[in-house]
């Protein structure tokens, strides 16, 4: 779905009980937003967490029933593992995976939609939860900002791969 929403702003939106969906317009076209979102090269120089903390590890085997597995690591040494399989991979248009941040959290389910116009690209990455409950707390994390410090890291990115 390509929208006329402004490059740079992110919306969020509650469709369903156990689902979030995430939207965010990119100034690129999406061969290069795909590849910025799933290239173990380009991974944690976006996606490495809000300001402190680094991916020392970022693993990607982009196919289906292939693992990923990122390591993030705070300034005082201390980590966090996200990690899931590849569930569809359909270049450059859509990645569909499973996400888990531990024992603590239960597992998502992640689709990343990449639609372009215009030599923009809409991202829509809809994020569902196994219940209401899972959705609402993860919500409550403060995701938003992360979201937030990462596409624009992104955006920054993206410019330079032009």
């Amino acid at each position: 779905m390509v929208t006329t929403a402004k490059t740079g702003v992110t919306t969020y939106a509650t469709p369903s009980d156990q689902d979030v969906v995430v939207t965010r317009v990119v100034g690129a076209p999406r061969r290069l937003v795909f590849d910025a979102m799933s290239s173990p090269v380009h991974v944690p120089h976006w996606a490495s967490g809000p300001d402190g903390w680094t991916m020392p590890v970022c693993e990607i085997d982009l196919r289906p029933g292939g693992k990923w597995r990122y390591v993030y690591r705070k300034a005082d040494g201390s980590e966090m593992t996200l990690q899931g399989t590849y569930c569809e991979v359909s270049p450059p248009d859509r990645l569909v995976s499973t996400e888990s941040w531990g024992p603590e959290w239960p597992e998502t389910v992640n689709t990343l939609e990449f639609a372009e116009s215009g030599g923009r690209t809409t991202i829509t990455m809809t994020i569902h939860y196994p219940s209401k409950a899972a959705r609402d707390a993860a919500l409550g994390t403060g995701m938003k900002h992360g979201l937030e410090i990462g596409f624009a890291r992104l955006d920054e990115l993206l410019a330079t791969l032009e």
